[in-house]
């Protein structure tokens, strides 16, 4: 598949689309999606997608709120919702969507 093509998904009648090129996606998943991955302690699986428990360090909220701001421009088919309480408590992330997106989250961005 050429670089330049957009990456995209259709399952039920909804089209699960990402805006980065195959390139960008790849680079992402080897950086940012890595280590998020490297780090999630829990993995739970939801109806329409997943939750993820990670530590509760600020370097972790952190990249967890880059991942957010950059995957919300990408992917504006995701819901993120973002547990936190105190500083030893652990955080929550759920990622979820419309129909298709939990598979996407399995086999596009394989987190």
């Amino acid at each position: 598949m050429p670089h330049e093509l957009l990456k995209a998904i259709t399952m039920d009648e909804n089209k699960i689309t990402c805006k980065l090129t195959t390139l960008e996606l790849r680079l992402r998943k080897a950086t940012v999606i890595a280590s998020l991955k490297e780090m999630v302690l829990e993995k739970q699986e939801l109806v329409n997608g997943f939750r993820y428990r990670f530590d509760g360090s600020d370097q972790t909220l952190d990249l967890i709120s880059d991942f957010i701001k950059t995957e919300r421009l990408c992917c504006d088919f995701f819901t993120f919702s973002l547990t936190v309480a105190g500083p030893r408590s652990p955080i929550w992330l759920e990622l979820s969507g419309p129909g298709g997106a939990k598979a996407f989250i399995e086999n596009e961005i394989e987190f």
